[in-house]
Order: structure tokens, then sequence, then C-alpha cells
């Protein structure tokens, strides 16, 4: 018996046109295994009501074609059940396709959901909210806000959003519980991560794993404008920061309390309550991965 797929499409992520789409889809996809359906968001959390809804019609596989907001969305709505996860990635990031080693070329990702493969990945807990790769409470919750509001999308849209608001921030002030054991500081980021990076290749946690049961915390304190070209060049390189400025710490659950209410999960900004519940939850999403993680 064939598989049903439901390809969920946001027309206008990152700086791909998406008008070609449909059509790669119906040459590569192997349709002997599956047969498809596509449907468009018209609207932000419109992907999220789809998904949701394919998932209770009992749809096999839900594709997120788009960035790092609708895999937010497609993610967040099948945690817990039984349906499985895609991703074809045109977004302007697409941190969570990188990571997991899924093609950025639309035909390779095509090809990849055609092998099959796929793990028991594990999502993330925050008071009564969900996220699936990488959450930030710093100052990459303010260039999320931004970004989301500018029109300049892709790559060259989030290094003129850094570098405009990385002049006029000021660090945010947190306290860290973590089985008793608490920290109180200044920083730069506070990042909550499960997998490696926001996107782009920038990685925060080199080492993060998607299937081990935990999370990482990173923290970044205040430096000085002088030392922005080397941390940045660490965090492309996939290089833990020098200690005196950069810290990772794993943990399955934490408290964390904040001076500002700002934060993004998965790139989307979002506001949060100063005081929040962290807390892993083990393999709870069934997530198509590329073949690179099986070899």
């Amino acid at each position: 018996m064939k598989q049903r797929i439901q390809f969920i499409i946001n027309p206008i992520s990152g700086v791909h046109k998406k008008t070609d789409i449909p059509g790669l889809i119906d040459k590569y996809l192997d349709l002997d295994q599956f047969d498809y359906a596509i449907s468009y968001t018209e609207y932000r959390k419109h992907a999220f009501e789809l998904a949701t809804k394919c998932s209770d019609d009992g749809v096999d596989i839900i594709c997120a074609v788009g960035g790092d907001g609708s895999v937010h969305e497609v993610g967040t709505a099948l945690i817990g059940k039984k349906t499985h996860m895609a991703i074809i990635p045109v977004g302007s990031g697409n941190g969570l396709a990188r990571h997991l080693n899924i093609p950025l070329n639309v035909k390779d990702a095509i090809l990849c959901i055609n092998d099959g493969k796929y793990i028991h990945m594990d999502t993330v807990k925050v008071n009564d909210r969900a996220f699936i790769g990488i959450g930030g409470y710093g100052f990459d919750a303010v260039v999320a806000k931004e970004f989301d509001k500018g029109k300049k999308r892709g790559l060259l849209g989030y290094v003129i959003t850094v570098i405009r608001e990385l002049f006029k921030y000021n660090p945010l002030n947190i306290s860290i519980d973590i089985d008793g054991k608490v920290k109180t500081l200044p920083v730069m980021l506070c990042t909550v991560a499960n997998s490696s990076q926001f996107g782009n290749g920038f990685t925060v946690s080199p080492d993060s794993n998607v299937e081990d049961g935990e999370l990482e915390l990173f923290i970044l304190k205040p430096f000085s404008i002088w030392n922005a070209p080397r941390i940045a060049y660490n965090f492309f390189r996939k290089k833990t920061q020098n200690a005196k400025f950069g810290e990772i710490i794993r943990f399955k659950n934490a408290r964390i309390k904040l001076s500002e209410k700002i934060a993004h999960y998965d790139g989307e900004p979002i506001d949060v309550t100063d005081e929040l519940s962290v807390s892993v939850v083990p393999k709870s999403l069934h997530i198509l991965v590329g073949k690179k993680r099986h070899e």
C-alpha cells in the first residue's frame, strides 16, 4: 500500500521561487511509494493548522516546504504523533535541515524522501510551548524579531540585521537554575540548543545531538566589538567559543529567569514570560533525515 504524503508549501519563504516545486515533486518523488497532495500556507500558523488536520486524517508523512518557520510550525504540530515529518528546505537559514544533512537542493531533498531514512528526534518544551531545534532569549531573539519585520531575506538580510542591531544591543540579565545550582550573569546570547545551529552554518553548539535525550544551554558573555570577528569566525567554523566568552551546559531540565521577555523558537520571534521551565521531550518527533546520519 502506498504511503500518503502531504506537501505544505510556504510560498513566501526564503529567496527562491516556489512555482517550480510542484513539477519537481511530480518528477522526482517515487510515485510507486507515495500518493501525494500539495497545499499552500496563507498566513502565520497556517502550516500548523494544516499539519494538525492532515495528521488527524491519517496522512503518513507531512513535508514542510519552506524555511525554519515552516519547519517549526509543522514540527510542533507533529510532536507525539505517529505521522512522520519531512523537509524540503527553501528558506533563508534552514538550520534544522542542515543539522540533519537534508540536501538544500529541491531535487535532492525529494530524493531524500524516497530513501525513507528517519530518526526519533527529541524536542523541547518551554512552559506551555514547544520548539524542535534552537530557542534563544538574547541578541538572537532581537535579530529574529527585526529580521521578521524586514523585507530583505536570505543570508544578506541576516547579516545586515545583525550588524545594525549589534551596535545598540544591551546585554540580557539571566538567572539559570539547573539541578539546584544557580548561575546569575549578563549575557549576549542565552540559547537552548537541541540541534546545532541557527542556520546558514552559524553554529552555536557543535556537539548537539537531537537523539541523545539532552539539551545544551549556550551562553555568550558580553564582549567588546573588537572581538566580534573572532567570535563570528568560531561560529561559522563550528568551533567552541573561548571560555572567556562562551560556555555550554548540558541539561535535561532547567529554570531560566530573564530581564527581557523576548525570544525566538526555531527563528520565529515570540513573547515569553520572565520565568521559563525548559525540558527535553525525548524521541517525540519522527523525522526524515539525510543519508550521512546513517553512514
